[in-house]
């Protein structure tokens, strides 16, 4: 067997004892007290099994292995204790963190059991969660690839999302920053599955009506139904839902939920969405941070704090990366090149937002424009293998 055991004990010559007795034919580790088994659950894991005396100084079994449950919670957890007190089993069980409650002394044939159903406890546990994982990836890898074939643009827009997204985090230091930055993956997926004739209205800058506007401000609460429906992606879902929700509790969805209340996730993309949107309407990102810094009740501050300097160091960087641009015809560009100037239609009109980086569904877009002759030309671009 390739699982490794944990025995913990206070008392050296018990924990020496289980190690000489059962190394033979377990992995077997051994930790004088609950804090050093801590330890070695941390550092030392996963162990499929972990083994622990009731009656230890400081932290006793029970606390020892609701710590254990936190840290790791697909180990299996068993009781040793001399004192057969019914209480104390109870106690232990009913609060969810002992798999087998055992007497002391406690007869070879008996540990023996315990142990092997114990690691076929765990190998079922990982069993369900290997597969789980490999579902839940598999269903992102094909929403994400549905995203890309249906509308690349929007696709492109996502990767950039993605891109500002993981800075805010990394500045915010935020809990489980994979759940912000598949938000920002998904985050259009809603709009995607509106009904067609909205989608060809608003692609064409046509107006909508009242009963489509309705519609159409709902599209977070469809992307929210699409994902909420895969396990583990509940926070995530929930981030879709509230990305256009104001600060102060206004938009959609309206409910009650306000400020704090709104996930963390929601109120960075509710920055970043914004702040791209203010861009295509033609300001430049300076402004665009100086209006949304006006407008009260829309944002989180901290958030857009954080944008601005993440913004501010965008454009040092990007500043130093014109100094060292090289100017290159459409039909040249590369994958991962970087836009430095933007790219502007021959009528002055900003096609291409800077700072972008060029993947396939992009560079498709700029081909075609060239194609028909209606950029301009050469593009300036920062290029990994100049620099």
């Amino acid at each position: 067997m390739n699982e490794k055991i944990l025995f913990v004990d206070d008392d050296p010559d018990i924990i020496e004892a289980y190690q000489r007795r059962l190394g033979k034919v377990l992995r077997v580790d051994v930790a004088e007290g609950g804090a050093r088994g801590l330890r070695c659950v941390v550092t030392d894991g996963p162990y499929a099994v972990v083994v622990t005396d009731f009656h230890m100084p400081i932290m006793n079994g029970i606390d020892f292995l609701a710590r254990v449950k936190e840290v790791a919670p697909d180990t299996v957890r068993i009781m040793l204790t001399g004192n057969a007190d019914l209480k104390v089993a109870m106690q232990a069980v009913n609060t969810g963190n002992i798999f087998r409650f055992l007497t002391k002394p406690c007869p070879a044939d008996v540990m023996g059991e315990a142990l092997v159903a114990g690691i076929n406890q765990y190998r079922l546990v990982k069993g369900e969660n290997n597969l789980l994982e490999n579902t839940l990836n598999g269903a992102i890898e094909m929403l994400v690839e549905i995203l890309s074939w249906a509308d690349p643009e929007a696709f492109a827009q996502a990767l950039e999302l993605r891109s500002r997204v993981r800075t805010i985090v990394q500045e915010l230091k935020v809990e489980n920053s994979w759940e912000v930055e598949l938000a920002a993956m998904l985050s259009q997926l809603g709009y995607m599955l509106l009904p067609r004739d909205i989608l060809d209205k608003l692609r064409q800058n046509q107006p909508l009506s009242d009963a489509e506007k309705a519609v159409f401000v709902r599209f977070p609460e469809i992307g929210q139904d699409v994902i909420g429906r895969i396990p583990r992606l509940e926070p995530v879902a929930r981030i879709i839902l509230y990305q256009n929700k104001n600060f102060d509790g206004s938009g959609f969805p309206e409910d009650k939920v306000a400020e704090q209340k709104i996930p963390l996730g929601a109120r960075i993309l509710k920055v970043l969405i914004d702040l791209r949107s203010y861009e295509a309407g033609g300001m430049s990102r300076k402004e665009a941070l100086a209006e949304m810094q006006n407008t009260q009740g829309r944002y989180d501050k901290r958030v857009l704090a954080a944008a601005t300097a993440q913004s501010l160091s965008m454009l040092k960087t990007m500043r130093l990366a014109s100094e060292s641009a090289i100017e290159v015809r459409s039909s040249a560009l590369k994958l991962g090149d970087v836009l430095v100037e933007g790219i502007k239609t021959k009528n002055g009109e900003l096609l291409v937002g800077p700072g972008r980086t060029v993947v396939q569904a992009l560079l498709s877009r700029i081909s075609l424009a060239a194609a028909l002759g209606s950029i301009q030309e050469p593009i300036k671009v920062e290029r990994a293998d100049e620099t």
